[in-house]
C-alpha cells in the first residue's frame, strides 16, 4: 500500500508538470513555435495562417476513386510528351506501359488564403501524398530495354493557386497553378526493375531521377506556371503569363584543378550551363586538360530574377560511354546588379543537394564573368515574338534527328538562323557581341499549355520544344 501510494503521488506530480508545460506552449508566439518545431510539422502548426481543412480531406477521400480514374488518362497524355522532351541522351524511349494513381487519396495539411494583388485571390495548399499508384515505365536504352516499376511514391509540396477575378459569372476568369520553390518540392520513390536488374543499364536510376527533377523545376516550379482560362469568354490573361525580365551575358572563362576521371591521360572537360534544364547550352571540349580555358560567351534570359539561378555543370567527354560529371555549381541571379560586369569564381560540388554530397574531395573551381541587363517594355515584347520563331527552329532540329530530345545541349554545331540583327540560334539564344536581345535560353514561356501559356479544354498531348545556343565566335559560316 505504501508503494502504491508513492507511485500515485509520483504520477500526480508528473501530470501537474505536464499541464504547466502545455500551458507554457499555449502562450508561445508564432516565431517561438517555428523555432521549436522547425520543418517537421505541417504548415498550419508552424504558421497559423495555414488553416486545417479536415472537412475537405473527408470529401477528397470519397471523391478520390472517381478523380483517380478520370485523371489517369489526362495525366498520362500530359506527362508522356514531357518524358520524351526531357529524357537523357542515354535513353532512346521513355513511356508508360502502365499508369494508375491508386486508391489512397492525397492529404491537404493546411490552406492559406491571401490577397496579394488587387483582383486576385492567392491560395497556398500544403499538399502531401503517400500513394499506392501502379506505375511502370517502359525504358529503351542503347544497351538494353526493360520495364521499371515506380514504388513507395511520396509527394510533399506547397501548391499555389491564383484566381483571377472578373465581374461575369462564374466570377473567375482564369486560374494559375504552380509549385512554390520554398519549401522545395519533394518527390520520393523507389525504382525496381521488373524481371531484370537496374544494373543492366548503367546509371539508369540517376537518369530517371534527373528527368523527374528537370520536369518539376522547369515546368511547374514557380515562377513557371500553368494558366487556365475559364468562363468560356475571351479574357486578357497577359498579366498572368510568364514574361522575360532581362538578359544576362555569361562568359565561361576557365576552370582550375578539375578532378581527373581518366585512367590514362587526363579528362576532356566541357561546361553545360542553363537557367532551365530544357534550354541547355555548352562550351567546346578541351582535350586532356585539368585547367582548361574556354573564354566562350552566352546570353541567357531571366524570367524571375528573384528566384532563378544559372547552373554550371562540368563534364568529362567519353567516346565509349556516358560522359561523367566532374562538378556542378550555381549562381543566384538575385545577386547580380544591373549593367555591372562581375567576375566570379565558383566552387564545384558533386551535387547541389547537400544531403546527397558524400564525396567531400575538392573538385576544383570555375571562373565566369556575368553582366545583367533588365529589359524595357519594348525589348520584352520583341523577345516574346522572337521566342515563337525560336521554338519552331528547335522543333525542326528534333524532327530532323539532329537532337535526341529537346533537353539536349548544343554548342557550336547548332544551325544559325539569322532573324534580323539579333542573329538567333536554335531557341533564340544569340551569340554574345551581337545587338538585339540574344538569348531565349530560359525559354520564357513554351508553346502549349505550360510556362505561362494559356490552356483551353483538357490538357493535350502536344509536345513542347525548347532551344539552344551557339557559342561566341562559332557558326558564322552557317
Amino acid at each position: 500500500m505504501a508503494g502504491w501510494s508513492r507511485m500515485m503521488r509520483h504520477r500526480s506530480t508528473k501530470r501537474v508538470a505536464k499541464a504547466v508545460d502545455i500551458k507554457l506552449l499555449g502562450s508561445l508566439s508564432r516565431d517561438d513555435l517555428k523555432k521549436l518545431c522547425g520543418d517537421n510539422f505541417p504548415e498550419w502548426i508552424s504558421f497559423p495562417a495555414f488553416e486545417q481543412v479536415k472537412w475537405l480531406n473527408k470529401q477528397l477521400s470519397k471523391l478520390w476513386p472517381f478523380i483517380a480514374e478520370a485523371a489517369t488518362a489526362v495525366v498520362r497524355d500530359s506527362v508522356e510528351p514531357l518524358l520524351d522532351d526531357y529524357r537523357p541522351a542515354g535513353i532512346s524511349s521513355l513511356k508508360f506501359s502502365k499508369f494508375f494513381l491508386g486508391n489512397v487519396a492525397p492529404k491537404i495539411e493546411g490552406i492559406r488564403v491571401q490577397s496579394l494583388k488587387k483582383g486576385q485571390i492567392t491560395m497556398d495548399i500544403d499538399f502531401r501524398w503517400g500513394g499506392d499508384p501502379s506505375i511502370i515505365l517502359a525504358v529503351e536504352a542503347l544497351v538494353a530495354s526493360l520495364p521499371i516499376q515506380l514504388k513507395d511514391l511520396q509527394v510533399f509540396t506547397v501548391i499555389r493557386v491564383v484566381f483571377q477575378l472578373s465581374e461575369e459569372i462564374p466570377c473567375i476568369s482564369a486560374v494559375v497553378v504552380a509549385l512554390l520553390a520554398e519549401p522545395k518540392p519533394r518527390i520520393d520513390y523507389t525504382l525496381k526493375a521488373v524481371g531484370g536488374s537496374l544494373t543492366a543499364v548503367p546509371g539508369l536510376s540517376d537518369m530517371i531521377d534527373d528527368t523527374v527533377t528537370s520536369i518539376v523545376s522547369d515546368m511547374l516550379q514557380w515562377p513557371h506556371r500553368i494558366v487556365v482560362p475559364l468562363g468560356g469568354v475571351d479574357v486578357d490573361i497577359s498579366e498572368l503569363e510568364l514574361k522575360p525580365q532581362g538578359r544576362f551575358s555569361v562568359t565561361v572563362v576557365k576552370a582550375n584543378s578539375l578532378k581527373n576521371m581518366e585512367l590514362i591521360g587526363k579528362s576532356d572537360p566541357y561546361v553545360i550551363l542553363y537557367v532551365r534544364p530544357m534550354f541547355k547550352v555548352k562550351t567546346r571540349v578541351i582535350n586532356d586538360n585539368l585547367d582548361p580555358e574556354w573564354n566562350e560567351s552566352f546570353e541567357l534570359i531571366a524570367e524571375d530574377k528573384e528566384t532563378q539561378y544559372v547552373t554550371f555543370e562540368v563534364f568529362d567527354e567519353d567516346q565509349l560511354q556516358q560522359d561523367k560529371r566532374l562538378g556542378i555549381a550555381k549562381l543566384s541571379l538575385i545577386d547580380l546588379e544591373p549593367e555591372t560586369s562581375k567576375e566570379i569564381e565558383l566552387r564545384l560540388l558533386s551535387s547541389l543537394d547537400t544531403l546527397k554530397v558524400k564525396d567531400k574531395k575538392d573538385r576544383g573551381t570555375l571562373t565566369i564573368k556575368v553582366l545583367y541587363h533588365p529589359f524595357t517594355k519594348e525589348e520584352q515584347l520583341e523577345a516574346l515574338e522572337l521566342e515563337k520563331r525560336a521554338i519552331e527552329e528547335r522543333k525542326k532540329l528534333k524532327e530532323a534527328g539532329l537532337i535526341g530530345s529537346t533537353k539536349d545541349a548544343l554548342g557550336g554545331a547548332a544551325s544559325l538562323v539569322g532573324w534580323g540583327p539579333a542573329g538567333l540560334v536554335g531557341s533564340g539564344l544569340g551569340r554574345a557581341g551581337r545587338s538585339g536581345f540574344g538569348a531565349m535560353s530560359s525559354g520564357l514561356s513554351k508553346a502549349g499549355r505550360f510556362m505561362g501559356k494559356s490552356v483551353t479544354g483538357q490538357f493535350s498531348s502536344s509536345k513542347k520544344n525548347g532551344g539552344t545556343a551557339t557559342p561566341a565566335g562559332q557558326g558564322d559560316e552557317r
